[in-house]
This record gives C-alpha cells, structure tokens and sequence, in this order.
C-alpha cells in the first residue's frame, strides 16, 4: 500500500514531466553535495531542474504520464534533470559539468523527449547542436539570403540608370 508522501512525490514528478520539454537521466554515484550543488546551479542557469527520486517512483510518474519508462536507465543513484525551454542548453550544461576535471562521476545515462527514449550518445549529439537562438538565426538567415539576393537584382537597372543619367549630367556640366 503505498504512503502519502509517496503519492505526493509521484504528483510532484508527474507535474515536473508535464512541464518539462525533455528529461535526461545522470548519475551522480560518488560525488559530494558541493558537486551536487555546483552542477543543480549550472542546470538552473541552462533553463532546467535537477532532481532527485526513487527510481521507482520516477518509472509511476512516467508511465502515469504517457511517458517511455527505460527500465534499463533508471537503475542505480540517479538524478532526472528536466529542461524547461532549451534542451540543448540544459543537455550542454550536463556535458560540459561531466567532462571538467573532477566531475566524472556524474555519467549521462540517456533521456526521454517526447515520446522518444534517447540514448547517452544521442543525448551528447544533442548538447553539440548549436543553442535554439542560433538556430533561429540560421534558419532566418536562410530564408532572407534570396530575397536579398532578389532586392540586389531588382535594384541594379535603376542604379544603372541613375549612374547613367549622372554621367549624362556631369557631361553636360563640363560642355557648358
């Protein structure tokens, strides 16, 4: 029979999934609470939160949530850190904490987004992908590219014209 703390926990966990863009899954085995703290601020910066549950009570929530349950990722000491608004930064954020000196025990064990369970390399191909802005601005500058191209040609007869009649002008200029 399980507890009010417990089914309060899962309610908490099911409304973090439902505000959450994607989860990634770490373990954090190993490290002290000033790492712990130092790597939940760096999440908190990059737009998401890191927490800490039961595994089990983690697998309720999901499947509760419609969610992909990776049995196979939520064994161990883990930490379900979700991103709120940019995956990239958040799964950045996870990447680079990882990769510092002193910080390999935190381990990226994969991650669910959307109705997709990613694994630890699709999760680190997604923290190389350029921030949300940048690819906003790619994809802008992709789309004005021909029409500033097209504004270009359309522009050249009448500056043709305008140097022609300049010409015309300076010419007269000097006859007279």
């Amino acid at each position: 029979m399980p507890t009010e703390a417990r089914i309060q926990q899962v309610s908490m966990l099911r409304e973090l999934l439902r505000r959450s863009e994607a989860v990634f899954i770490v373990e954090y085995r190993g490290m002290n609470v000033k790492k712990m703290t130092a790597v939940r601020a760096k999440v908190r910066e990059a737009g998401g939160e890191m927490k800490i549950a039961k595994n089990t009570l983690f697998r309720i929530a999901l499947a509760e949530e419609n969610s992909p349950v990776p049995e196979e990722m939520t064994a161990g000491a883990n930490a379900f850190t979700m991103a709120y608004g940019d995956v990239t930064a958040v799964a950045k954020a996870l990447r680079d904490f990882s990769k510092e000196k002193g910080n390999e025990m935190l381990i990226i064990k994969g991650g669910i987004m959307g109705q997709h369970v990613l694994d630890q390399q699709q999760v680190l191909a997604l923290a190389d992908l350029p921030s949300r802005e940048v690819l906003l601005a790619q994809v802008v500058g992709t789309i004005a590219a021909p029409l500033r191209s097209l504004v270009t040609v359309l522009a050249g007869p009448m500056r043709g014209f305008v140097t022609c009649l300049s010409q015309i002008k300076d010419e007269k200029e000097k006859a007279a």
